[in-house]
């Protein structure tokens, strides 16, 4: 990965980090979704991951309670470093609104820019775009609630 870490604690330099944190707090001051960042090594072995990126990003968003918001509008982006792996997951009633070419787009998008090596800016661009669906289905509310921490997530 470019002489990148493949320790998630690591694979961000601190800058970038700063840098993924705003996008999701700028992101999240437009609409009442919550979106999060989860890092770790390797998609696990075995069921139920069987080295599948979006089975394993599914298991994780459970894993963290996305599932848990009121609205139901939570979105996890997925990075198995080691692995080289990646997804998006959206919960059910972002995801009946846009469906699975959104999130292909989205995939899309942030492999260009894994495979140029801009891993953070990959990971920016795909919120800001997240960001813009959810504020489209699921404005800001003044009684909104950030129902999920907006730190990055590692294992």
């Amino acid at each position: 990965m470019s002489g990148r870490s493949t320790r998630p604690n690591d694979f961000f330099t601190p800058d970038e980090e700063r840098r993924i944190l705003e996008a999701i707090r700028a992101a999240e001051t437009r609409t009442s979704g919550e979106i999060r960042l989860h890092v770790e090594r390797d998609v696990p072995d075995g069921p139920p991951a069987n080295d599948d990126a979006y089975v394993r990003a599914r298991q994780v968003f459970a894993n963290l309670g996305m599932h848990r918001t009121a609205a139901r509008n939570g979105v996890l982006v997925y990075l198995a470093v080691r692995a080289r792996r990646f997804a998006v997951v959206g919960d059910e009633a972002l995801h009946q609104r846009v469906g699975d070419g959104f999130w292909q787009d989205v995939v899309r998008g942030m492999g260009g820019r894994f495979g140029r090596g801009e891993f953070c800016e990959g990971v920016c661009d795909a919120i800001g775009l997240i960001g813009e669906k959810l504020r489209a289905f699921f404005p800001y509310q003044a009684d909104d609630v950030n129902e999920l921490p907006d730190d990055i997530s590692y294992s």
